[in-house]
């Protein structure tokens, strides 16, 4: 039987926008709240189909961090027990961690319930595997500069995408022409490119198109938000390479190498 749940604010990643992606403790969480602080813009409604009736619901896209974490502190101080709904996986580019140093320097308790993000979402979408032995075995998940956010110097995506690994890019629709020319610096302009359009969603879209091709689609589909783009040649549908880890040749702790063999 699940223990009462205490007082506090509850950061979780909603998942791509799929409810069945919720994790069991998001869903618990999410079904025995007294009040739902979310992000409405990125999080779709059916992911708060099961809330109490009597939950307060409050959107935050038009709000600031002044306005929602003091909204958050009073509640908890009430006795209440709070969720802040984020999309996708907190460690992507939630900017969670403002709201928890706040929370910290107030003295409530908070716990971070993690998620799934859409690249994983979009490569089983997809049905690939990122990592392709002999071919590719580093995922980069990376953005571009916009004008919320500036990336590092040294994370510039030209000098991240020559080392050709499968790269997740998120937050570029609205920059993909300046994304398109720093990736085909190093990347073979046939890469295939996954363009997807609000994985999870119930208006999902997915375009498999050349990296060459991939500011156009985005145009041509006008792509201006929640888009990831997946570059990789593990996206090569033609692939044969096989992992050693099933391999009868292969030995290992579990399945030693057989005499005579």
């Amino acid at each position: 039987m699940n223990q009462p749940i205490k007082a506090a604010v509850y950061i979780i990643g909603a998942g791509p926008g799929d409810p069945e992606l919720l994790t069991l403790k998001a869903h618990r969480l999410i079904t025995q709240a007294d009040t739902i602080f979310y992000a409405h813009s990125l999080v779709p409604r059916q992911i708060l189909q099961d809330v109490r009736p009597e939950a307060t619901l409050i959107p935050t896209g038009s709000k600031t961090l002044e306005e929602i974490v003091p909204s958050m502190i009073e509640q908890v101080r009430q006795n209440k027990v709070v969720v802040r709904l984020h999309s996708g996986d907190l460690t992507l580019y939630s900017a969670i961690a403002e709201q928890m140093r706040l929370l910290a320097e107030a003295e409530i308790p908070f716990e971070l319930i993690p998620g799934i993000s859409a690249f994983q979402a979009a490569a089983a979408k997809l049905q690939t595997e990122l990592t392709v032995p002999e071919l590719v075995q580093t995922i980069i998940l990376t953005r571009i500069s916009g004008e919320a956010s500036s990336v590092p110097e040294e994370e510039d995506l030209a000098s991240l995408a020559a080392h050709k690994a499968s790269l997740c890019l998120y937050l570029a629709a609205r920059h993909i022409s300046k994304a398109e020319e720093k990736l085909l610096q190093h990347y073979p302009a046939d890469t295939p490119v996954a363009i997807c359009y609000r994985v999870g969603w119930q208006d999902e879209q997915i375009w498999l198109v050349p990296l060459n091709k991939m500011a156009a689609a985005s145009t041509q589909h006008n792509l201006i938000r929640t888009t990831l783009y997946l570059i990789s040649p593990a996206l090569n549908q033609s692939l044969s390479n096989r992992s050693a880890l099933y391999n009868p040749e292969h030995a290992h702790l579990f399945r030693p190498q057989k005499l005579g063999s």
